[in-house]
């Protein structure tokens, strides 16, 4: 770029990668179901997505998979019971300051929602968006992809149905004290 007085910037394209985005929320969730577990609240796992297992080496006496492929789409991020019932949801994090994509929730897992609500269990998405992290209905989520043909869920939607939920030291993200609020009121 050339600058007045004819002095040259020369400017170069980051990398940036962002395949790790969602990372923090992640590690919070999984600190915060620690936690559940540890204090006798709730049994919430991560799931670990199905790999088949193609290629394996041997170095230095470690198994190390060279090949794998994923066996099947994975449903949401995390499951478990909480107060009796099935519980099941998915984090997902944007760097979108306006809207939430769609594209960031497969077909398939619309569909698990789908059914969770079906059979009474309780299911919701974790969206970090604009540095607040919330919590969107399963109900709201099938509401709001049911009757809006945009691409995307606006920040004011989630700003109007979804939790914002408060991040603290123990538990770092407590989405349960959300859900107690949601599904056990009154009890």
């Amino acid at each position: 770029m050339q600058y007045p007085n004819n002095i040259k910037k020369n400017f170069t394209k980051l990398n940036i990668s962002h395949s790790n985005r969602g990372m923090d929320l992640e590690n919070a969730l999984n600190i915060s179901n620690d936690y559940y577990l540890k204090n006798d609240i709730a049994l919430i796992y991560k799931k670990p997505t199905p790999i088949g297992v193609v290629d394996v080496s041997y170095k230095n006496n470690k198994k190390t998979i060279e090949k794998a492929y994923f066996k099947e789409q994975s449903t949401l991020d995390y499951n478990g019971l909480y107060r009796g019932k099935y519980i099941e949801f998915d984090a997902k994090e944007t760097l979108n300051k306006t809207s939430f994509p769609l594209s960031n929730i497969h077909a398939h897992q619309t569909l698990q929602i789908r059914n969770v609500i079906k059979h009474g269990g309780i299911v919701f998405l974790i969206i970090r968006m604009n540095n607040i992290t919330y919590l969107l209905t399963g109900e709201d989520y099938i509401k709001y992809i049911d009757t809006e043909k945009r691409k995307s869920i606006s920040y004011n939607y989630i700003k109007e149905k979804a939790y914002v939920i408060k991040e603290a030291y123990r538990p770092q993200i407590d989405y349960l004290s959300i859900v107690d609020k949601i599904y056990f009121k009154g009890e």
